[in-house]
C-alpha cells in the first residue's frame, strides 16, 4: 500500500468527507453543510489524507481569531486504512497548521472508551486537562488534552475557574463570578448568581434590549462581595452611549452611570483616568483583570465585551472569554485558558470611536 499524501481539503472532496463520517462515527458527525462551510472558508484548516487516488482520512483544526489556540476538532481514519500511521501523519500535519499560526497550544476532546486515540495522543506529547461526563450524544464522557506546541514559552500561573455567560448580555457578571469562585474555591456557579450580579451592575440599556456592565457598575459589585477592585479607564465617562439612539435610554445609562461611580468612590474604590498603564504586568497569580475588548477583533460583531485576564508570559495575555460561538462549535477548550498575543490583546483592548480602554483589576479583599 502506498503512503498516504497530506495535503488541505477542497471542494471536490466534499462527497468522499462525507461518505467518511458515515462510516467512522456512529455519533456526533458532522454534517455535509458543515463540510461544505469548512471548504468553503479560510480561517479553520481542513486535511485530507489521501491515498491512491482516495480520501482514507481527514484532520479539522478550528481556530479563534486573534488568539494562539488551536482546537483539533474531528480526526477520522477509513477502517481499511487504520494502522498504517495515517492518523499520526494527520495529528503532526494538524499540530503543523497550528504552529504556523503561532499558536501555543492545541486541544482537543477525545471520548473516554477510545484507547487507541488516547494513546497515539499521549505518545504525542498531550496530557489531560479535564474530564467532561455525558459529553457525546450517547452519553458517554470525554477528556480534553492540549499539547504546548511553544515549548519554550514559561507555563502561565493557575487559570481561575472558568464559567460560560449564559445570555447574550452577561459576559461582565460571568467574569464576576469567575473573579468570585478564584477568590472562594468553595463558590459553586451558577446562572441565578450571574443574574443577580447583572442586576446590580448594568447600566440598564446598551443598543437594544437588555443591558451590559461599565467598569464602575463591575467594581462596584465586586466590592459587595468582599473583593478589592480598583478601576483603571482610559478617560472619563460616560460610556457606551454612542450605538444608543433614544435619547431617554441614553439619560438613563448617564444617570445608573453617574451613580456606580459616586458609590465607587464612597467605597474607597480607586480608580484612575487617562493613558492606560500596562496592566498585563500587574497579572502575577494575586491580581485579576476584567478587561473590555472589542467582540469585533474575535466574532466579528461591534459590541462591547468583558473577558478575564488572569496571566501573562512572554508573549501572551491568558484570558477565560465567557462566551462561546455556538455557530462554530466551540466548547470550554476554545474559550478557557485562551493565550492572546500581547500586541493583539493591546489592540483588542479598545472598544467605540473613542478607544475606550477600561479595566477593573481584582485583588482578593480582606
Amino acid at each position: 500500500m502506498l503512503p498516504a499524501t497530506i495535503r488541505p481539503a477542497h471542494l471536490d472532496d466534499l462527497d468522499a468527507l462525507a461518505a467518511l463520517e458515515t462510516r467512522v462515527f456512529a455519533t456526533d458527525r458532522l454534517s455535509r453543510r458543515s463540510f461544505r462551510h469548512f471548504l468553503t472558508e479560510d480561517r479553520d484548516e481542513l486535511l485530507v489524507a489521501e491515498q491512491e487516488g482516495g480520501v482514507v482520512g481527514y484532520a479539522l483544526v478550528i481556530f479563534r481569531r486573534g488568539t494562539a489556540l488551536g482546537r483539533l476538532y474531528s480526526i477520522a481514519v477509513a477502517p481499511e486504512a487504520a494502522g498504517h500511521g495515517i492518523g499520526r501523519a494527520l495529528l503532526q500535519a494538524a499540530e503543523a497548521a497550528a504552529e504556523a499560526r503561532d499558536c501555543l497550544f492545541l486541544r482537543l476532546e477525545v471520548r473516554e472508551d477510545n484507547a487507541t486515540a488516547i494513546a497515539l495522543y499521549r505518545a504525542s506529547g498531550y496530557r489531560q486537562i479535564a474530564r467532561v461526563a455525558d459529553y457525546y450524544e450517547d452519553h458517554e464522557p470525554a477528556l480534553r488534552l492540549e499539547k504546548r506546541l511553544l515549548a519554550e514559552v514559561a507555563p502561565p500561573v493557575e487559570a481561575p475557574p472558568y464559567f460560560q455567560q449564559t445570555t447574550d448580555f452577561t459576559c461582565g457578571p460571568a467574569c464576576m463570578l469567575m473573579a468570585l469562585a478564584w477568590a472562594d474555591r468553595s463558590l459553586r456557579p451558577r446562572r441565578s448568581l450571574e443574574l443577580k450580579l447583572w442586576r446590580d451592575s448594568t447600566t440598564i440599556f446598551m443598543t437594544s434590549g437588555p443591558g451590559g456592565c461599565d467598569p464602575y457598575g463591575l467594581a462596584v459589585t465586586l466590592k459587595h462581595r468582599g473583593l478589592d477592585p480598583e478601576v483603571r479607564v482610559s478617560h472619563a465617562g460616560p460610556y457606551f452611549l454612542d450605538g444608543v439612539r433614544s435619547p431617554e435610554k441614553k439619560d438613563v445609562m448617564r444617570v445608573v452611570q453617574e451613580g456606580f461611580r459616586e458609590e465607587a468612590h464612597d467605597l474607597g474604590i480607586s480608580d484612575s483616568a487617562g493613558p492606560l498603564a500596562d496592566f498585563g504586568a500587574v497579572l502575577d497569580g494575586a491580581t485579576l483583570a476584567l478587561v473590555l475588548v472589542s467582540g469585533y477583533r474575535m466574532y466579528r460583531r461591534k459590541e462591547p465585551h468583558w473577558v478575564l485576564a488572569f496571566g501573562r508570559d512572554e508573549r501572551h495575555i491568558f484570558v477565560h472569554d465567557p462566551w462561546l460561538e455556538a455557530e462554530s462549535r466551540e466548547s470550554f477548550i476554545a474559550a478557557a485558558n485562551l493565550p492572546i498575543p500581547t500586541a493583539e490583546f493591546h489592540r483588542m483592548a479598545r472598544f467605540g470611536r473613542d478607544n475606550l480602554r477600561a479595566a477593573v483589576l481584582v485583588r482578593k479583599g480582606r
